[in-house]
């Protein structure tokens, strides 16, 4: 059975179809880059993954249950195995860069826990490991108002390793970096899924970037899958039909 299984994907909004019966299956381990141009549904595509928005039609199984089969509280368990990291961090601005960290863990909460910030001391010293291991131990106590770009999104990966999930949807999250950054991040996250494990789907717009980091890409245009399948196999001509473009601001290696 599939780890990731998206059968028949349509969303429409009035009068616009975002997603059009888009299908696909993905392995435990793999890392997916999504690729095309903006507006062509690729975080319509990650939100209903993860139901953050509701399909049209369709069904998600994700890790061998059926998303539409679930109740608010279901899914919201269900969601605890499913990272998100932003292309604008989505951080608390005022609060310290460890008090970001754990909230990832407010879907293992009450609402009383979250609310008040009780934390255990466990989930304390992995906050602290997960910094380390981003480079960011030094930054634990600094407000996230006073970081680089770069920091803040690490601190948005912490915040979703912090989860224990098996899955992480990352929605453009080198759009807003420079270069260097850029790097930095892909570093991190390619990483994560070697040596941790962890299946990543990575929204991006630099081809160059999905070519070099990813074991399969998805690239799709006005909501429909145009190519799923390996780096190595997508050629230049695909990439123009993707993006629709004669010349490209596409940036090839």
């Amino acid at each position: 059975m599939a780890f990731l299984e998206c059968i028949d994907i349509t969303k429409e909004y009035a009068n616009t179809i975002a997603l059009k019966k888009i299908s696909f299956s993905v392995n435990k381990g793999e890392m997916v880059a999504i690729i095309g141009p903006s507006g062509a549904g690729k975080s319509t595509l990650l939100r209903c993954i993860n139901r953050m928005i509701v399909p049209t039609a369709g069904d998600v199984i994700f890790d061998g249950v059926n998303f539409n089969t679930l109740n608010s509280a279901q899914l919201r368990e269900q969601r605890r195995k499913i990272g998100m990291i932003f292309q604008h961090y989505n951080l608390v601005n005022r609060l310290s860069v460890v008090e970001n960290v754990l909230h990832g863990r407010l879907g293992y909460k009450t609402t009383f826990e979250g609310i008040f910030g009780r934390y255990a001391e466990g989930e304390k010293e992995e906050a602290f490991k997960i910094l380390a291991r981003l480079g960011l131990e030094e930054q634990a106590y600094r407000r996230c108002d006073e970081l680089s770009g770069g920091q803040k999104q690490r601190v948005g990966i912490a915040r979703a390793l912090i989860q224990e999930p098996k899955l992480m949807l990352c929605d453009e999250p080198i759009a807003s970096l420079d270069p260097s950054s850029a790097k930095i991040i892909m570093d991190y996250l390619w990483d994560i899924n070697k040596s941790i494990g962890i299946t990543c789907f990575v929204n991006l717009h630099q081809v160059d970037v999905a070519l070099k980091y990813a074991d399969r890409i998805i690239g799709i245009r006005k909501g429909e899958v145009i190519y799923d399948g390996p780096p190595c196999a997508l050629k230049k001509e695909t990439i123009h039909q993707i993006y629709d473009s004669k010349t490209g601001e596409l940036i090839m290696d």
